[in-house]
């Protein structure tokens, strides 16, 4: 399991980060369940070594004593003399959760982590339910804040938040054309906005491509947001903003992230399921669709060398010793 383990951990792989928990926690947690599965295959037999033993002489009724020629077992390299095998796995982290948030969290492991920035820099679109509450003000936008102010909410209706929504999402996409550096009487943006790959060429404010309510029952409401280049926290005051709009206050009570990039909920590990068996079989899923996804999107400023081909060979990948330059990328 050793080698053969290590050399099938490298890529990239989901999971589902639950409220309350500190992503740096989640990593470590990760980190150590794949080093208890690699460090949990049987040690082979050790070696055996000649020793001469003092022993009485056989025939002897003198108890005369001599050396004897004896095979016996060399445990050098067991594990309770030298220790584990495996005793560091560096593990990637890509978009960050703040720790009130939940949803999907991408990690890489070995040649993943470079993978890591190649997805920072394809600057891909994120999913989130964002659930707001009317009525109230904290002071840092979150349900469980220190309140600052109440109002009322009779006057707010469906409709009004959905042409505040519009509003949002219009100014929006006029800023994502803005840093995208593109004219768009050119054959060449026209041809990215069909395909949907008008992106950001550097570092942007939040950009919001996508926004809509999913449920009204004021005071709760439930937002779905696409965006990139976001925090939690300035979703949360986005939240704030749309209250103040719409002439009430609002605070946000979860934000849930549903995808990052081409990882949705349903590629996503469960905390149950952060072994070394089940993160192999994610990695192994997830490369075809990271190859493919990656190309598209950076084209020739992509590194193809680093991808994992649709018929990636794991065995033939062999262990190394330096698992990933970096244990983070992105925010």
């Amino acid at each position: 399991m050793g080698s053969a383990g290590l050399s099938r951990l490298h890529g990239l792989f989901a999971v589902y980060k639950p409220p309350g928990l500190k992503w740096k926690h989640l990593r470590d947690t990760v980190e150590l369940q794949l080093l208890k599965g690699l460090n949990a295959r049987k040690p082979p037999a050790p070696k055996q070594r000649v020793r001469f033993l003092l022993g009485p002489m056989e025939g002897s009724e003198e108890k005369e004593l001599t050396l004897t020629a004896t095979s016996v077992p060399s445990l050098v390299n067991h594990p309770l003399v030298c220790g584990p095998a495996f005793t560091h796995l560096k593990v990637g982290m890509g978009h960050r959760l703040d720790v009130q948030a939940s949803g999907v969290l991408v990690l890489g492991v070995g040649h993943g982590c470079r993978l890591l920035t190649d997805m920072y820099n394809a600057h891909l679109t994120k999913d989130y339910t964002v659930r707001g509450l009317l009525g109230k003000a904290t002071d840092d936008f979150c349900e469980d804040g220190r309140l600052v102010e109440k109002t009322t909410y009779d006057h707010v209706t469906r409709e009004k938040l959905d042409r505040i929504l519009a509003m949002i999402q219009g100014s929006h996409q006029k800023a994502l054309v803005m840093y995208s550096n593109l004219d768009l009487k050119t054959q060449e943006a026209y041809e990215m906005a069909v395909r949907g790959l008008i992106r950001p060429m550097n570092k942007s404010p939040m950009l919001i491509t996508g926004i809509r309510c999913l449920h009204f029952a004021p005071p709760e409401f439930l937002l779905e947001v696409q965006c990139m280049h976001e925090t939690q926290k300035e979703l949360r005051k986005l939240v704030h903003e749309i209250g103040l709009e719409l002439k009430t206050t609002a605070v946000c009570s979860q934000v849930r992230r549903t995808r990052d990039g081409f990882f949705t909920l349903d590629s996503a590990l469960l905390r149950t399921q952060w072994d070394l068996h089940n993160i192999q079989d994610a990695i192994r899923a997830a490369a075809p669709q990271v190859a493919a996804e990656l190309e598209k999107s950076l084209g020739p400023q992509l590194d193809t060398k680093e991808l994992p081909s649709r018929e990636w060979s794991w065995e033939s990948q062999g262990p190394s010793s330096t698992l990933g330059p970096e244990r983070g990328a992105g925010h």
